[in-house]
């Protein structure tokens, strides 16, 4: 601490001195140089005010780098005080042998102390051997990856800072850190740990070869209802885990619904998601590419097509949809799209739309086109139609309907609860089912398979990650302000569970 406070002492004087001296040699051209000295001193004075403004940021960034370093510091060492106390409790209630406890506890203590010496270790992407992408978007890349010390394998998603900056989407990655960070749920893919270089910042998440649900859809066109009823609920699941956090998601679609390798659901991709600090959102908090759209007007009808037909136009169309700059609004719900406030309640409309498709094999508004789409879905009224040869039941055709209709009257609402009361989740665990077989069992050869994503040209990739353009670059620094805390390690990164019945004890005590 002390030698932070003495590196601000130093750095403030040292602009201080520039500022003085500027305004000396200002003042002496201005006795000196006539008419001239008025233009000079202006410009003293901006570069002045240029200096002054970047030591204030480098001061907040330093303040707000120390205050998070000791919050930080606190908060493990409870949370190492809490996980030996749990341990002890566990122990003195299972069936052990004091020698068995004496040594569980001591491989805790290494595991801590393994955890600690990375905690100090300062990570970046040389730590780890880059593999086969499998996701690509506007921001960045998502890869496998193997860590090059222990071998374990994870997902890194690499976003590029330039363009965070230039789209205005610092706040959001900041959120979607923090969101990985906080909650601790089974249902959402899990961050091991995070960092940054001057030009990217990097998420190292686990890997979840399964593929998404974008995928599987793909494969098998349909779901039957039952299989739509697993997945349907382990959605419902995830979304209420970041619910109970106060984060709204907002961009709930199969693509990012996740599987792993015994093919129980993940919720990922918080890129767009936002923590709720008031009833409701602005639409400009939403930076999508419908912004500024007309979404009232009428126009004329695309041609009718049966379910088959639908289907197919829906396939041949989707995945250039999902990877375009455009996306696909197939899951936004109506009140984002009139600009209007909106609340947690947007993410069960998606989850609604999501249903939709798995059991009639497309979304209930697509179109031929996104505009059309979002007309669809503002006037959703009209437009909510189940064919019949999809032979939904009744109960699911009542689930849909009430997803997908007017806030005050759509369920979730009130909490996540009026969905599982729902007569066509009868008979779900909703306790248990992630210890149940899955609908769906991918298939997955290794821990390094990809077959279940999208293939990618990697030497198309080589000249995006290259490119640095634009006034941001100058911004770009480890220790700007705009990503000052981005650090983070997650405890069960050291997982190496050499001990019989140790991975059990532990797992429930891992933050």
């Amino acid at each position: 601490m002390d030698s932070a406070r003495s590196w601000l002492q130093k750095l403030q004087p040292r602009e201080k001195i520039r500022g003085s001296t500027r305004r000396k040699e200002a003042s002496a051209s201005g006795e000196g140089g006539g008419g001239g000295g008025g233009e000079e001193n202006d410009e003293a004075n901006m570069d002045e005010e240029a200096l002054s403004n970047a030591t204030k940021q480098k001061v907040a960034a330093a303040k707000q780098y120390i205050e998070k370093h000791y919050k930080e510091q606190m908060r493990n060492l409870q949370e190492r005080k809490e996980r030996r106390t749990i341990l002890e409790r566990k122990l003195a209630d299972a069936d052990v042998s004091e020698e068995d406890q004496n040594n569980l506890l001591k491989f805790l203590e290494k595991k801590e102390t393994e955890y600690m010496r990375l905690q100090r270790h300062k990570m970046g992407v040389d730590d780890f051997e880059l593999l086969t992408m499998i996701g690509k978007g506007a921001f960045g890349e998502v890869r496998v990856c193997r860590e090059k010390t222990t071998g374990q394998v994870y997902a890194m998603k690499k976003l590029k800072k330039s363009e965070m900056l230039r789209r205005g989407q610092v706040e959001h990655v900041k959120a979607e850190r923090n969101l990985l960070a906080e909650v601790d749920s089974n249902c959402i893919v899990k961050l091991y740990c995070s960092f940054q270089d001057d030009e990217f910042l990097y998420l190292i998440m686990e890997y979840l070869p399964g593929g998404d649900m974008m995928t599987l859809l793909m494969r098998k066109d349909t779901l039957t209802e039952d299989e739509a009823r697993f997945y349907v609920a382990e959605t419902v699941l995830a979304i209420e885990s970041i619910h109970k956090h106060n984060y709204i998601h907002r961009d709930i679609k199969p693509d990012n619904l996740l599987l792993d390798r015994f093919g129980h659901l993940r919720l990922s991709d918080f890129g767009l998601c936002k923590p709720l600090d008031c009833s409701t959102l602005e639409e400009h908090d939403l930076s999508g590419s419908m912004n500024g759209a007309t979404v009232n007007d009428e126009r004329p009808a695309a041609p009718k097509r049966t379910q088959q037909e639908q289907l197919q136009h829906w396939q041949k169309n989707r995945r250039m949809l999902a990877y375009s700059t455009v996306g696909t609004p197939d899951y936004i719900a109506p009140e984002v799209l009139l600009k209007k406030g909106y609340g947690m309640e947007c993410d069960w409309w998606s989850l609604g739309a999501i249903m939709y498709e798995m059991l009639v094999g497309y979304p209930p508004f697509y179109s031929d086109d996104p505009m059309s789409t979002c007309r669809k879905i503002v006037n959703w009224k009209n437009h909510l139609k189940f064919p019949e040869e999809a032979g939904l039941s009744a109960e699911a055709k009542d689930v849909i309907s009430k997803l997908l209709c007017s806030v005050n009257q759509r369920l979730g609402s009130n909490g996540a609860g009026e969905i599982k009361e729902h007569p066509w989740f009868q008979g779900v665990d909703w306790e248990r089912i992630y210890q149940m077989d899955a609908a769906f069992i991918p298939e997955v050869n290794d821990e390094l398979d990809t077959q279940n994503f999208e293939k990618f040209d990697e030497s198309e990739n080589q000249s995006q990650t290259t490119s640095k353009t634009g006034p941001w670059r100058k911004m770009l620094s480890s220790k700007d302000i705009n990503f000052v805390g981005y650090t983070y390690k997650n405890f069960e990164i050291v997982n190496d569970y050499q001990m019989p019945g140790m991975g059990i004890l532990l797992s429930p005590l891992c933050m």
